[in-house]
């Protein structure tokens, strides 16, 4: 063979082997760059150095280098296009054509996140403690302050979000949610529109007795019920429980006296479709009141107008039900409210007794955030039959109580908005086990719409469902839209597979799951302060799990919302701070401004409501 070409088989062997040598260390750069950073790639090259050159393997050690030169050079590149690449990305956006994240779309959808709207504005950033100055000046497409339509500050009446420190992270966007024709409202104005009504209230105030003779005295129980109950009531030595006992049903309930879940019952006023929820009152039974508040549109305070039973509700500490009762009906949206002040029998329907417990009741609730043109002041006596349905007949009160009775009250309140221009969120407050070996999700449709044959991703299994059948008030339906208190059976799923706290959503459009929240908080009255590292008990919409306080972000002004200190060491009580919580399980949430129903949130521990707020950033996702 001629030497020429000799040489040029040899060059050209040559030629193949760095190419082979430099695709293959490539394939490994991009195998190692998706699986660890860069600091672990060294990490790792480093230390099989030192192995090899310990066993003496020299030619290992020179390949080793050679591999930590490739990664050097592959980086450097990579972050010099880099700039290029978000240049690009950001002509992508400026478009109007969704971006995601790499690695965060699969069968079951996708959790890429809308970008801020005018009115929803997301949170800037800064890193570590300093506070960034020129937040101002940044570009269009970076963060800004959240404009929150509910807030609550150091009176539950705002949690506005100033500047604060927080770490930026990237916010991928979705293509628009565009509702379908049948899910629009139907303008039917002779349908009375759906009002759900949350019966809340210190324990013993008579609750479940209000709402068991406004259910009578609307025909919903019968004479034939109601004498049923009168005759188990006086057997069991507790005669003036009869009508609470139309709405405690269980044999516990009525053994103890007191409201364990939360009843559901439905009545109609000239106005309103009324889905009534009657919520215990005993401090033991707060989780699950607070499953009915969160169910709310608006909320009756029953208060016991009786001396000493008053005070008691009012007492701090989470000792006095009816502030904590307000306090959670507030933080969760609920802006009207009626007092139904019961029992003035009691008190010879005092007009003193009234006035004193409108006083004291009334300068609380306005703390809270209520307004004075949404509370409703309704004197009454459940027992006696006095200013429910009509007037009342008694002297003793129609002398000086011209107002509404209880039933013109409720009509009284503003039509709640219902939202069906959003994709579907039904939080799941109970799960029902059907005689078909079917499961039933029940709960009030938040946003969007649902309707027989429905596709629906349940959460936070990632499961895909359909709907087989629709019941809204035990009456099967075709569909249902936002407001709706709905029972949906589900089919095609595992039973074990959809749980209280959960939440039904479109498959296109999945809620996220979250381990690690960043919350805007408002501590209440509490006997110790919050530390980093205290323990709680996280509550967000029907869903309660165990957390740690794990970052204390900030502390923030009770006037502006403004940060007036990064870090602090304790949070005291009527403080308002930006902290983080991480869970011990997963839980469906949104940013406040995205979805409100889940973005709401609740510290509990030792069994008292310690601060309320809302959820600004989700901070670690479940992987």
């Amino acid at each position: 063979m001629p030497r020429k070409v000799s040489y040029g088989l040899d060059y050209f062997a040559m030629a193949l082997h760095f190419a082979a040598n430099y695709l293959l260390n490539l394939l490994i750069f991009l195998f190692w760059f998706t699986h660890y950073s860069l600091e672990q790639m060294l990490h790792l090259s480093l230390v099989r150095m030192a192995v090899s050159m310990e066993s003496g393997n020299v030619q290992f050690v020179h390949m080793t280098m050679m591999k930590v030169h490739f990664v050097v050079t592959y980086v450097a590149l990579f972050m010099s296009i880099l700039p290029l690449m978000a240049n690009k990305k950001m002509r992508c956006c400026s478009e109007g054509r969704p971006e995601y994240r790499r690695g965060e779309s699969n069968s079951k959808g996708k959790e890429a996140q809308v970008l801020s709207s005018d009115n929803e504005m997301l949170v800037p950033s800064v890193h570590g403690s300093k506070v960034s100055s020129d937040c101002e000046s940044e570009s269009s497409h970076s963060r800004e302050n959240m404009n929150l339509t509910a807030p609550l500050s150091s009176n539950l009446n705002q949690l506005k979000l100033g500047k604060h420190p927080i770490r930026n992270k990237k916010v991928n966007s979705e293509t628009k949610y565009q509702p379908e024709e049948w899910m629009l409202m139907e303008k039917e104005p002779e349908i009375l529109k759906q009002l759900n009504l949350a019966i809340v209230g210190h324990v013993d105030s008579g609750k479940s007795t209000l709402s068991g003779r406004l259910l009578h005295l609307l025909g919903k129980v019968s004479k034939k019920e109601m004498h049923k109950y009168e005759k188990e009531a006086k057997e069991k030595g507790k005669g003036s429980f009869a009508y609470a006992w139309a709405m405690d049903e269980s044999t516990e309930e009525r053994e103890r006296g007191v409201t364990m879940t939360v009843a559901v019952a439905y009545f109609d006023s000239k106005k309103y479709h009324v889905v009534l929820l009657d919520s215990p009152g005993h401090k033991d039974f707060v989780p699950n009141m607070i499953s009915g508040a969160a169910q709310a549109d608006a909320a009756v305070l029953v208060v016991d107008a009786s001396t000493g039973s008053f005070e008691a509700g009012m007492d701090g500490y989470g000792i006095g039900q009816t502030r904590e009762h307000a306090q959670l009906v507030r933080s969760f949206g609920v802006e009207q409210i009626i007092v139904a002040v019961n029992k003035m029998d009691v008190v010879g329907y005092s007009k003193e007794r009234f006035d004193f417990i409108k006083s004291q009741l009334g300068a609380f609730l306005r703390s809270c955030g209520f307004k004075d043109s949404s509370i409703i002041w309704v004197p009454l006596s459940a027992v006696e039959n006095q200013n429910l349905v009509t007037t009342s007949a008694d002297v003793r009160l129609s002398s000086w109580c011209q107002g509404v009775c209880l039933l013109d009250a409720i009509d009284s309140l503003q039509t709640p908005l219902r939202d069906v221009s959003k994709s579907l969120i039904l939080p799941i407050c109970d799960v029902v086990k059907t005689s078909m070996g079917q499961v039933a999700a029940c709960g009030k449709l938040e946003t969007g719409a649902i309707r027989n044959g429905s596709k629906v991703l349940v959460m936070p299994i990632g499961a895909l469902a359909a709907v087989r059948s629709i019941e809204r008030d035990s009456i099967s339906c075709n569909l249902a839209r936002a407001g709706d208190h709905i029972a949906v059976t589900l089919q095609a799923i595992e039973t074990g597979h959809v749980l209280a706290g959960g939440v039904l959503c479109h498959p296109d459009y999945p809620v996220q799951v979250a381990t690690c929240l960043e919350l805007k908080i408002l501590v209440l009255d509490i006997p110790t302060p919050i530390l980093v590292g205290s323990q709680v008990e996280f509550h967000i919409h029907h869903a309660k799990v165990a957390g740690r306080v794990s970052k204390m972000v900030a502390l923030l002004d009770q006037k502006t919302g403004k940060v007036s200190k990064t870090a602090p060491r304790i949070l005291k009580g009527k403080q308002s701070a930006i902290i983080e919580v991480r869970l011990d399980g997963a839980v469906c949430a949104e940013e406040f401004s995205k979805s409100k129903a889940l973005g709401r949130t609740f510290l509990r521990s030792s069994g008292t409501t310690i601060a309320v707020g809302i959820v600004t950033r989700i901070v670690e996702r479940k992987s």
